[in-house]
């Protein structure tokens, strides 16, 4: 399973989505049909379905354990956004997409955020699986309809399916690589069927997609930008924008899904608006006058230093943190492998030695955050210690074509007393940096042979991360390497990460519970040279390939746990990032005008079931004689 690598997007982001529910209804708006006989194996067909084991709600909940099912409906949630937008087609690869955009689709399932990952049905009443998974139907709901009223049909399914796959982000190819066919059972049934192997998350996956309207795209561009309102199912359609500056999203009065149990409780809001800044700095301002009302806080200083205002102490503003038990996202100073300059792993390591996490933890942070070292981290997933057990089994297959401390250490990143006396760090980056033929010659560092100088950029997209990542080019320098910090505008930052046009980068993988599919797209060799993809650091290894592919392959919890283990520790041990930090909380603050239930999910907060609190608004506007 894939989550988004922004934890908190409104409804149904623009790949899954979602980053990212049971079927039963008020039978008289929902009736029960049988669907078609589709094989003669044996099969039932059942309202949600788990990665393993069972899903948590039957058929007959009638809402989510962690929504308010009686939230009252009203009011606008203003958000922001960096940079800008032109475009709102967010399943290419082409142009700036607007947040949000994937608000108006829904999709065949939707997941429950207090389990790892299962999937209820949407769009879809039912669905049929056979026991070994090899294929799904999907049985879509008789009243499922377009915002024009038009009904949603199997060859809406279709014609989504086979145009993401030849005309959609690369992604897309990745994902539902294992799909072999996908064929029409009658107007509302779908069946997909899978290549042979195993791949348990497939029925899953293939349920999180967004189905589009085949007969609004048929008089139009799929692979084009464009800023014409597409037309879509979900709670929400698109409202008032001007491009690059806002966009706002409506509440459909007659909404079709409205009354499901996936949906009790959930898009409470009127109106979902974005507002566009030029960066953190003027959001923050923006937030403090009432432009927006809330901020998921990913800075740290910004969190520490920048909410000491009466309106927070007075209880106007909100400020939480909320614990959640998700895997943690890796994030890192990633090497671009596809550049001649971090082909060797022993170069990768010396680097990491620069890179003071302990003193940026202290002096900028303010002690808030953990220090990353896993790909699966803040979770059973996660490789620590030495390979034991099964773990130890599948790693032992592949001795002689992986690094030897895979069976004799544990991967942990170099570390500091935070005093920013890092000598004997750079000390040991020095021998690596000799062992792999960097000397020094006069101030620079040279390779012995070609005469190479070290020099290279580090493109960042937020000023924020020039206090990090200078002192982190300085402890370079010490090293006689040269690392030019180039902070870029949104725009080109997409365009040249998108193209691999890069020597460093700081970049971040959302994980799931649930690793699956979207590791091909992560660490596969088959998107490492394609462009677009999430293979941002070029990794090209058949073993990390087999251990996706076996991982994928998982028939049980057990089994997917120690396959991801052995995946984690080779891709640890690959030295392909620096690792930076994560934080087991949500930072959260928002005008008092909000209210959120009080069960936070497994997954952590789920702003899709927030609302607006007219009385708590009034309050507000009357204490300070204006509207917030």
């Amino acid at each position: 399973m894939i989550r988004p690598n922004t934890v908190f997007t409104f409804a149904l982001c623009a790949f899954m989505l979602m980053p990212w529910a049971a079927v039963e209804a008020d039978d008289a708006h929902h009736p029960q049909t049988t669907p078609p006989q589709i094989s003669s194996e044996e099969t039932v067909a059942t309202h949600a379905i788990a990665m393993h084991g069972q899903p948590k709600y039957a058929a007959d909940f009638t809402h989510f354990d962690y929504v308010n099912a009686e939230a009252p409906k009203g009011g606008t949630l203003h958000q922001g956004a960096q940079g800008s937008f032109d475009s709102f087609n967010p399943f290419i690869i082409k142009g700036d997409s607007a947040a949000g955009a994937g608000s108006i689709y829904d999709t065949l399932m939707t997941p429950s955020e207090d389990e790892a990952f299962s999937q209820y049905g949407l769009l879809a009443e039912t669905v049929d699986m056979p026991d070994d998974r090899s294929w799904i139907a999907f049985h879509l709901r008789s009243n499922a309809k377009w915002h024009d009223g038009q009904p949603i049909t199997a060859d809406d399914v279709i014609w989504t399916f086979n145009t993401l796959m030849e005309k959609g982000a690369p992604f897309y190819r990745f994902y539902y690589a294992s799909v072999a066919k996908i064929e029409k059972l009658d107007e509302r049934s779908v069946k997909f069927t899978f290549k042979p192997g195993e791949n348990r998350e497939l029925p899953l996956i293939v349920g999180q997609m967004a189905v589009l309207p085949k007969h609004y795209w048929q008089t139009r561009d799929f692979e084009k930008t464009t800023l014409e309102p597409p037309l879509g199912s979900g709670p929400y359609k698109f409202g008032a924008f001007e491009a690059g500056r806002y966009v706002q999203y409506d509440r459909v009065n007659d909404y079709w899904g409205k009354d499901l149990a996936v949906n009790v409780g959930k898009a409470n809001f009127d109106a979902l608006r974005y507002e566009y800044f030029r960066d953190e700095n003027v959001m923050v301002e923006a937030f403090k006058g009432g432009v927006i009302d809330l901020r998921v806080e990913n800075i740290s200083k910004i969190w520490a230093t920048a909410y000491d205002i009466p309106e927070v102490a007075n209880g106007q503003i909100v400020k939480e943190e909320l614990s959640h038990q998700r895997t943690a996202p890796i994030q890192g100073y990633i090497f671009n492998l596809r550049r001649d300059l971090f082909k060797d792993a022993r170069v990768r390591q010396a680097l990491a030695y620069a890179f003071d996490f302990e003193w940026s933890n202290r002096n900028l942070f303010y002690g808030q955050y953990a220090r990353s070292r896993s790909y699966f981290g803040n979770s059973e997933l996660e490789a620590k210690g030495l390979p034991q057990g099964r773990e130890l089994e599948i790693l032992n297959a592949y001795r002689g074509r992986i690094p030897d401390q895979v069976f004799t250490a544990e991967y942990t990143p170099p570390a500091t007393d935070g005093d920013g006396r890092i000598r004997d760090n750079l000390r040991e980056a020095d021998r690596l940096l000799k062992e792999a033929g960097w000397e020094i010659q006069g101030a620079q560092r040279v390779h012995k042979d070609s005469g190479q100088v070290f020099d290279f950029e580090i493109m960042l997209v937020s000023p924020a991360f020039e206090r990090v990542t200078l002192p982190f080019s300085k402890n370079l320098e010490r090293l006689g390497i040269t690392a030019h910090v180039r902070t870029v505008d949104s725009s080109q930052y997409v365009k040249r990460t998108e193209t691999f046009d890069f020597d460093m980068i700081t970049s971040i993988w959302g994980q799931s519970l649930s690793p699956g599919n979207e590791q091909r797209d992560f660490w596969g060799s088959g998107a490492a040279q394609t462009e677009g993809s999430r293979n941002l650091i070029g990794i090209n290894d058949a073993v990390v390939d087999e251990l996706i592919e076996l991982l994928i392959a998982a028939p049980n919890r057990e089994e997917l746990v120690a396959r991801t283990r052995a995946l984690d520790r080779v891709l640890q041990w690959g030295h392909y990032l620096i690792p930076q930090w994560y934080s087991s909380i949500d930072r959260i603050i928002y005008w008092n005008k909000l209210s959120h239930p009080d069960v936070i999910p497994l997954q952590g907060a789920d702003l899709g079931s927030w609302w607006f609190d007219a009385t708590k608004a009034a309050t507000i506007k009357s204490a300070n004689g204006q509207a917030k």
